[in-house]
C-alpha cells in the first residue's frame, strides 16, 4: 500500500526480525515513540494521531505480525507463533534495527497487550508507556461475567478451534470488520472511509485470519501461562490508561486500580468516546501523549 496518504513524510521499511517481517512507516525528529495497532486494525489506525507527534518525536508504526503487511508465521498447537512474549520480541528487534535501543511506547487494544508483555520482557527497552482502552488479560478473563462475555463475544469465538472461526468469518469478511468495528456503541461514523478501505484490504486475506484468530488463542492459553510465571514482575516505567467512557471496559473492570495492580507508577483517565480513541478523539489522545511524555 502507499503510505503517503496517511503518513505524510513517512518512510515506509520492512524489517526482518528472528522469524517475521515487520511493515512498518517511520517519521519526525527527536525521542522515538513506537505505536502498536488493535484489532482488526493495522498501523493505519494512527494516522489522526501519529503526523502530530512528529513535531517533537520520531514516530514508529509498525503491523504487528499476523496483521496488515507484516508477515503471519506458521503456528502450532501451542500458539507460540503469536504469544505475546513472542510478538513483543518482534517489536524490541524492529526498534533495535532502527536504530532504538530504548523508546516511548503507546498500545491499543491487541497492540497495548504486546505492550504489557514488552514492559515485563524488556524493562529496560521502555522509558514510558501508554496503553488504551484495556485492562491486564489475566484480569478480564477472571473477572469475566455473562454480561462482558455477551460484550466482548469475540474474544470467546476466536478462541474455538481450527478452523471454525476461520471459516465463518471467510465467508464474509469485510461484513464481519465493519460489525466489528461499528459494535462497540459509537458506529463506522468516525473511521476515515479509506482507512476503512485499508483495514478492509487486509482482513479479507485468509491468512490474516489465521493469524488473528492464533492471536486470541494465545491469549487464552500459552499468554495466561507466562503472566502466570511472570506474576510478581512489575512493569517499572510509568504507565498511562486512556479508555473510552462510551466503551466496554470500564463498566466491568477498573483500569487505573487494575494497572496498579501490575504497575508502580500509573496515571490515567477516560476520554468521551467508544473503543477506538485514536479515530474518535484524535486531538485528545494527542493531548494526553504529550502531557505524560513531557512529565
Amino acid at each position: 500500500m502507499d503510505d503517503s496518504f496517511f503518513f505524510p513524510g513517512f518512510a515506509s521499511h520492512r524489517v526482518e526480525t528472528s522469524d517475521a517481517e515487520i511493515r512498518c512507516v517511520v517519521g519526525g525528529n527527536g525521542p522515538p515513540v513506537l505505536l502498536l495497532h488493535g484489532y482488526p486494525q493495522t498501523h493505519v489506525m494512527w494516522h489522526r494521531v501519529a503526523p502530530a507527534l512528529t513535531h517533537a518525536y520520531t514516530v514508529v508504526c509498525a503491523d504487528l505480525r499476523g496483521y496488515g503487511d507484516s508477515s503471519k508465521p506458521a503456528t502450532d498447537a501451542m500458539h507460540a507463533a503469536y504469544s505475546k512474549r513472542t510478538m513483543a520480541r518482534d517489536m524490541v528487534e524492529l526498534m533495535r534495527k532502527l536504530g532504538y535501543a530504548e523508546f516511548r511506547l503507546v498500545g491499543h487494544d491487541r497492540g497495548a497487550r504486546v505492550a504489557h508483555r514488552l514492559c515485563l520482557d524488556h524493562p529496560s527497552a521502555v522509558s514510558q508507556v501508554a496503553v488504551l482502552d484495556i485492562s491486564p488479560t489475566r484480569t478480564m478473563y477472571a473477572g469475566t461475567t455473562q454480561a462482558f462475555a455477551t460484550a466482548y463475544y469475540h474474544w470467546f469465538f476466536l478462541i474455538q478451534p481450527f478452523d471454525l472461526p476461520e471459516r465463518l468469518i471467510a465467508a464474509d469478511p469485510a461484513y464481519y470488520l465493519r460489525r466489528k468495528l461499528g459494535g462497540w456503541g459509537t458506529g463506522l461514523v468516525h473511521f476515515d472511509p479509506r482507512a476503512l478501505a485499508e483495514y478492509e484490504r487486509c482482513f479479507s486475506d485468509p491468512a490474516t485470519i489465521h493469524a488473528t484468530c492464533e492471536d486470541y488463542r494465545a491469549a487464552a492459553s500459552i499468554d495466561l501461562l507466562h503472566d502466570a510465571e511472570t506474576q510478581s514482575q512489575r512493569i517499572e516505567c510509568p504507565l498511562l490508561v486512556l479508555w473510552g467512557a462510551r466503551g466496554v471496559v470500564h463498566r466491568f473492570f477498573k483500569p487505573i486500580e487494575d494497572w496498579r495492580a501490575v504497575a508502580r507508577d500509573v496515571r490515567g483517565r477516560a476520554l468521551a468516546c467508544g473503543h477506538y480513541l485514536a479515530e474518535e478523539k484524535p486531538e485528545e489522545t494527542v493531548q494526553e501523549l504529550r502531557a505524560f511524555f513531557g512529565a
